[in-house]
């Protein structure tokens, strides 16, 4: 936090509104520009405080600040948080009624908004517009605006057209806002969004309260299983699958054993998924089972874990979806299971995707760094930051690769006997196979299919006897991650890179990684709980107070985390307030919610 000694009116707001003492990082500064009229480029990772960098200039600036956000879905929530601490916001989507949106335009064009929320295809409409010019602008926010960018993970072709907001009104203020980009991302952010101009706020991607763990498959619904059941039982989580079946299957098998888990993805009715929607970010302890589809700017900040129960594509969506994880700045789970035949899956689809050349290499480069990101023996977290630019000392204490440091090993032998059977079964045979026939002819195992081709006879049948089945899967992996190896064709058969010749003429040495006998995991159930660092007796108070959050959000029909965030309830679970003065200094309670919610909570304090 950064201390200032007179209070001025965006300092104000923040204590009056937000309820907080001081600014994060670079806060003050893009505020202050945004609020003398300057554009700004930011880059804050997700629980950051990105939203205050545009909400605060809103309210001090004179006029209504315009958000061009592209999650339609969420929008209601984000309105409503907002009411909660008594700013005037609303929103323009397609899922208002004629009258619902007469009435918000009549509220923008009187001056009796603080904050519109418009999708970005709404500003390609004549009457949108139209509308906006009528209306006194205090700033354009351009929110996620990674989704401008056709190199990047998310992309959305409407937000091409947002460089109109600069020709149409080029005295009003924006500022562009997301959580992630690479230098490269960065610029052409900047260019298409007509922001050359702009000062850029670059913070550091690090999340220390985030624990970031990536284990080899086996049986992975069991692992994830053991995962909730021992870490984070009745803690809210996302688990991200790569097909609607996956969902579909994994939330079943979280139902059947006990687990508050809903499914969400595209190929379900769209009622169904706004229903499970609102149910995760209004019920405590859900698990939300999803593909991708979900959780762009989930304003859901009591997220104990993320799990990846396949390969993300890219370190950019897998920093994404991962900081979905405690935006409270508590501590949280980002756990990835991993294996040889996520390599092989992805590779394949990136060689069958659409896209020419250009686009294919494009993926394989994304897909290439997060596959190193897997296979490292160094520090996880620095090797996430370094992706982004930004250096991390290492050694950080809390990945696992920390916590339990992988064996590192020299694999060139066991590399040139895999790629010598791939090699001899082009050449002696004109064929390829997959990674089950190549590792049972490692193996010397005497099958129909390796009777049936004759591969008994090659001279590198049975030369693998000193490694396991699952050894050699882990060579293939590494070698595939490595670029030795790449797979072609509808079977994903195994087939020589240019690289593969170095490692054949012994000129390249191919180190590779055991993986820890015992997996890092949490030193003790609950780890990452909310409260499990508090005092028995605090921790009790801590307790009856998310009691009485969720008995008031039922109620109110509204997420818990409207009414207070953990972290806020942590606060008063400590402080123990006896009065409104009191209560009112703890983090999170601006005069909004010391006024409507005061006297309950401290009528619970006083109980305990």
């Amino acid at each position: 936090m950064t201390t200032e000694t007179t209070a001025t009116p965006a300092l104000d707001v923040l204590r009056r509104v937000f309820g907080y003492d001081a600014f994060r990082g670079e806060q003050a500064a893009i505020i202050d520009t945004v609020i003398g009229g300057g554009d700004a480029l930011v880059l804050m990772p997700t629980g950051g405080g990105k939203s205050l960098c545009y909400q605060i200039p809103a309210l001090v600036r004179p006029g209504t600040g315009v958000v061009v956000s592209p999650l339609i879905a969420l929008m209601q929530d984000q309105v409503d948080a907002l009411a909660a601490l008594g700013v005037r916001a609303a929103f323009l989507n397609s899922t208002l009624s004629f009258e619902e949106r007469r009435e918000v335009e009549r509220a923008f064009e009187a001056g009796e908004l603080d904050l519109l929320y418009l999708a970005p295809e709404g500003l390609r409409t004549r009457a949108t517009v139209e509308l906006l010019d009528r209306g006194t602008i205090a700033l354009f926010a351009i929110d996620e605006a990674h989704c401008v960018s056709q190199w990047g993970h998310d992309f959305r072709p409407d937000y091409l057209e947002l460089s109109m907001l600069h020709q149409r009104w080029p005295s009003v203020p924006r500022i562009a806002l997301t959580a992630t980009a690479t230098a490269a991302t960065r610029a052409e952010i900047a260019h298409r969004l007509d922001l050359e101009g702009a000062r850029h706020f670059v913070s550091s991607f690090d999340r220390p309260n985030i624990t970031y763990r990536i284990v080899p498959k086996d049986r992975p619904e069991r692992q994830l299983l053991d995962l909730v059941r021992t870490e984070h039982p009745g803690d809210a989580g996302i688990v991200y699958c790569l097909s609607r079946a996956s969902v579909e299957k994994v939330a079943a098998m979280l139902v059947e054993n006990g687990v508050d888990a809903l499914p969400y993805h595209a190929g379900l009715p769209a009622q169904v998924r706004a229903t499970n929607q609102s149910r995760f970010l209004r019920e405590d302890g859900l698990v939300m089972v999803a593909t991708i589809a979900f959780g762009m700017g989930i304003d859901k900040p009591d997220v104990r874990f993320v799990a990846h129960l396949d390969l993300p594509k890219s370190v950019e969506g897998y920093y994404q979806e991962t900081g979905r994880a405690g935006r409270d700045g508590l501590p949280s789970t980002a756990w990835l299971a991993y294996g040889l035949a996520d390599v092989v899956q992805q590779r394949r689809m990136i060689e069958t995707s659409d896209g020419d050349a250009a686009h294919r290499r494009n993926l394989n480069q994304h897909l290439d760094a997060m596959l190193a990101l897997c296979e490292t023996v160094e520090c996880r977290r620095a090797q996430l930051l370094a992706y982004f630019g930004q250096e991390h000392p290492g050694a950080c204490g809390s990945c696992d690769t920390c916590l339990a440091p992988p064996e590192v090993w020299d694999g060139t032998v066991a590399a040139q006997k895999v790629l010598s059977t791939v090699l001899r079964l082009a050449r002696e045979r004109g064929q390829s196979f997959g990674v089950g026939q190549v590792v049972d002819i490692l193996l010397g195992r005497d099958t129909e299919k390796v009777r049936r081709f004759r591969h008994h006879e090659l001279s590198v049948y049975g030369v693998g006897a000193d490694l396991a089945e699952g050894e050699w899967r882990a060579v293939v992996r590494q070698l595939l991650a490595q670029g030795l190896l790449t797979v072609e064709g509808e079977y994903s058969t195994l087939v020589l890179t240019e690289a593969s010749g170095e490692v054949l003429a012994r000129q390249r040495e191919v180190r590779m990684r055991h993986e820890p006998a015992r997996p890092a995991r949490a030193a003790k159930a609950k780890k990452a709980a909310v409260a499990a660092d508090l005092a028995p007796e605090d921790a009790a108070l801590f307790e009856a107070l998310r009691a009485w959050r969720a008995g008031e959000a039922k109620a109110q029909g509204k997420p818990a985390y409207i009414v207070f965030g953990d972290a806020t309830l942590r606060g008063i679970a400590t402080a123990r307030p006896a009065s409104p003065e009191a209560l009112a200094q703890v983090s999170g309670v601006g005069e909004n919610k010391l006024e409507r919610y005061g006297e309950a909570v401290l009528a619970v304090v006083a109980g305990q």
